[in-house]
């Protein structure tokens, strides 16, 4: 069984990953604007899709990291503390760009919005550095089975994402106009949202 410390810590991960501007959010974002919530939550199944083949190939692969391969484990602990730290900085450099002010975009079929939205999923190096880098710090083989400890981890950061993502996809139009008449709040989500992703990046370089 994982702690309530990993449970907590894995918790803060994903809400700060999830609420960071990158390709799932920017995709979602754009999709349900301009073609409506329905095609948002389809392309959200897909991304969901994408969540899970992720937790299914680390839960097998941590384990055999964390027993065979100490110092690659360690070198992609340290590019993931390098990756969310780059999104920190993305986040809060002045001038940085607002992902509910999206690009439009020309209908597509449910398919293909799905599948859109499980490529985007699969492509989007903020989720790899997290299944490889960034979860395994909350496993504590002292705990029992490294892949159950995982596949539970796991579970947790995609209940978060797709709760997160399917608010946003819902609401998306409204929340970009409330924003875009609202500097200040955008500006104040971006600050929020980039220390977290810093915290995280300290937290993961020195665990």
């Amino acid at each position: 069984m994982i702690s309530a410390q990993a449970l907590t810590g894995i918790a803060i991960v994903a809400l700060g990953m999830v609420l960071s501007p990158g390709p799932n959010m920017i995709y979602l974002v754009s999709r349900s604007v301009t073609q409506g919530r329905r095609a948002g939550l389809i392309s959200l199944l897909g991304v969901a899709t994408g969540f899970l083949c992720y937790l299914l190939a680390a839960t097998v692969g941590i384990a055999t990291l964390f027993a065979t391969v100490p110092a690659v484990y360690t070198a992609l602990k340290l590019a993931g503390a390098a990756y969310l730290g780059w999104l920190a900085w993305c986040t809060l450099r002045p001038g940085g760009t607002s992902v509910f002010a999206p690009q439009p975009l020309p209908p597509d079929p449910p398919r293909k919005l799905f599948t859109m939205g499980l490529v985007t999923n699969l492509l989007n190096p903020k989720i790899a550095i997290l299944y490889v880098s960034v979860l395994p710090q909350f496993v504590d083989p002292d705990r029992g089975s490294i892949p159950v400890q995982s596949l539970e981890l796991g579970l947790v950061q995609i209940a978060i994402a797709i709760t997160v993502n399917g608010l946003i996809a819902s609401t998306a139009g409204s929340i970009a106009g409330f924003l875009r008449d609202r500097p200040t709040w955008l500006r104040t989500q971006r600050v929020v949202m980039g220390l977290v992703l810093a915290g995280v990046a300290v937290r993961v370089a020195v665990a």
